[in-house]
């Protein structure tokens, strides 16, 4: 039994999401477009499973990520991979979203990001939530290693995004 943020309002995690008075929330609800509660069962799995084997050997700050391709129901995991040029670094959110897009996708639906944070909610950083926002996700599920959760959506930590529909290319000039 875990606590899980949905929104603001605070409901309890039992393998689906439920509200405070007892009705479910399914992930159809919440627009993660597969209407199948085990599947956020199997992103929370793949990240913590990410998580365990991120290269955090400066910070110890470990971070796993999971994705939902919104076409397939595949989920794709990545880790933080730190370097000694701290520039280089790459964040789980990241890796996981382009180790999906190795994999042909392009339509993502949600994100579970968990680290081993126990005090707050960890959230993508702001390259994150641009490279979230360039392939479609639109839900954020931040874990906690008690098993707490809360779920944002990706308009609340990026509003105003810039997106592909803000590129005008202009047309080539006449010759």
């Amino acid at each position: 039994r875990k606590t899980i943020l949905y929104g603001m309002e605070r409901v309890e995690w039992r393998g689906k999401l439920e509200n405070g008075s007892g009705g479910s929330l399914s992930l159809k609800d919440s627009k993660i477009g597969v209407n199948d509660d085990v599947k956020l069962d199997e992103m929370v799995q793949a990240a913590n499973t990410a998580k365990a084997k991120a290269y955090a050997r400066y910070s110890s700050f470990r971070v796993g990520a999971a994705v939902l391709d919104g076409e397939s129901g595949v989920v794709f995991s990545g880790c933080n991979v730190e370097n000694s040029s701290f520039g280089l670094t790459v964040c789980a959110e990241r890796c996981a979203v382009f180790s999906a897009v190795a994999s042909g996708c392009k339509k993502l639906r949600a994100l579970v990001v968990t680290t081993d944070v126990t005090e707050h909610f960890t959230f993508p950083c702001g390259a994150c939530r641009q490279v979230l926002n360039e392939f479609g996700i639109t839900d954020v599920f931040c874990l906690q290693p008690s098993g707490r959760m809360m779920h944002v959506t990706l308009s609340e930590l990026l509003p105003h995004a810039f997106s592909p529909d803000d590129l005008v290319i202009p047309a080539p000039p006449r010759t």
